[in-house]
């Protein structure tokens, strides 16, 4: 088989990866890729954009591609399973209606409450000035969302009725483009959060392993939110008993509710929880695609061949497939990031250290790198994901920090404290 991955990120470079484990995959080719992608073996970049429907589609047929999988929401959003399906291609990823979910919070909100899948209280408005009357109702802590994609950044927690003025103020001012036509304001919930990612051909779904990500730049989870500072999986505070509650209350009610709208929807539902204090839990997002760091520590533990489970999600025959299989043990990854992430930095620093991390045990993803006259460089804001696995939490991290020691790259960033909720 040969597969294409849609997307340039870490989770990509994971997929690919995870991809070329098997047997049957002869070649991934990843667009437009990064420098993880283009220096591992039976692994080439295609210089295209994300966006670039026909070029990938005459590419994929040209090139008799397998399975096309597509890693970042915003193509999903804009319609390109719709399209390569329309052109006889093999797509794991939802279609744009389905993509909706993540795409418009007040949509995935009224979904949720439609069907009654347990959220947080929220309100939708397409005035500043009505959003401001609320908050101001409400009080803080309250949490300011834009409603459409804004790469993770979209979302802010604030402590004070000043802060969500501001944040309510940025979003109509068009600090996230389209992304902020409609703003959702909803209550603050506390407790932890964790990541549930699913695979569904639209009838039956299956859960990946929990995860935990850190979402904060600074230690002890504190600063501004990013894209996420690292991850670690299976998260122990989501217990089989908590398992078995989102299967029944939150997935299997989501696909019933697209089935019940004429949405078929194949490929990844991830839903975002906040697990309260007391052990029950309420969804704050879903997303219509794989986690990005949770993928690269779910990956490295499953043992069941991955085009497997996207051909027969692709295929409805999910329901006839074993059980999924998994690895023993724990893994974690911790992100290096630029200096100034998650606002301006600077881009095309050499980095250093990666043989050495991988010979140390690590599993090195690139999120933003590229490869240019044979030197890789940086080229985002979080730009390696260093994955470690073991019997336990302890042994997963260590291995990831001992690769991330052996790395560096001018202004190189990352959070010593990756799994710290794990020693409570």
């Amino acid at each position: 088989m040969k597969v294409l991955v849609v997307g340039n990120g870490g989770r990509e470079h994971a997929l690919a990866w995870k991809l070329l484990q098997s047997r049957q995959i002869e070649q991934v080719t990843c667009v437009p890729g990064n420098g993880g992608t283009a220096s591992m073996s039976q692994c080439q970049n295609l210089p295209l954009g994300i966006d670039d429907f026909e070029g990938i589609s005459q590419f994929a047929q040209k090139e008799k591609i397998s399975l096309v999988v597509v890693g970042p929401e915003v193509p999903l959003a804009m319609g390109i399973s719709d399209y390569l399906h329309s052109q006889g291609l093999k797509v794991f990823g939802p279609t744009r209606a389905g993509a909706q979910i993540e795409a418009s919070k007040a949509w995935a909100k009224a979904l949720m409450q439609e069907v009654g899948i347990p959220t947080a209280n929220a309100a939708v408005f397409t005035q500043a000035s009505a959003a401001k009357s609320y908050v101001k109702d409400h009080g803080a802590p309250i949490v300011v969302k834009a409603d459409g994609l804004a790469a993770g950044k979209g979302v802010t927690v604030a402590q004070t009725l000043d802060q969500a003025i501001e944040a309510i103020e940025a979003i109509f001012r068009g600090q996230f483009g389209n992304a902020g036509k409609f703003v959702v304001i909803e209550e603050c919930l506390v407790g932890q959060e964790v990541s549930v990612l699913a695979l569904t051909d639209g009838l039956t779904i299956r859960s990946l392993l929990p995860a935990q990500d850190h979402k904060r730049i600074g230690e002890g989870d504190t600063g501004e939110n990013t894209g996420g500072m690292g991850a670690y999986a299976p998260a122990p505070i989501a217990t089989p008993d908590l398992m078995a509650r989102v299967e029944k209350e939150v997935l299997e009610k989501a696909i019933a509710a697209f089935r019940a709208k004429n949405i078929d929807y194949r490929g990844v539902l991830y839903a975002g929880l906040m697990i309260t204090p007391d052990g029950d839990f309420k969804v704050l997002e879903f997303n219509c695609r794989f986690g990005d760091p949770e993928t690269q520590v779910i990956l490295p533990l499953l043992e069941t061949p991955l085009e497997e489970l996207m051909l027969a999600c692709i295929e409805q025959r999910l329901a006839q497939m074993p059980p999924i299989a998994w690895k023993q043990g724990a893994a974690a990854t911790v992100v290096a990031a630029a200096l100034g992430y998650p606002g301006t930095y600077e881009k095309g620093k050499a980095i250093a250290g990666i043989a050495e991390a991988q010979a140390a045990g690590a599993i090195v993803f690139h999120a933003g790198t590229k490869l240019q006259d044979q030197q890789l460089l940086t080229d985002g804001g979080r730009v390696l994901n260093v994955t470690g696995t073991g019997e336990n939490f302890e042994q997963a991290l260590a291995q990831a920090y001992a690769g991330m020691r052996c790395i560096n790259f001018e202004g190189m960033y990352y959070r010593r404290d990756i799994g710290h909720r794990l020693k409570g």
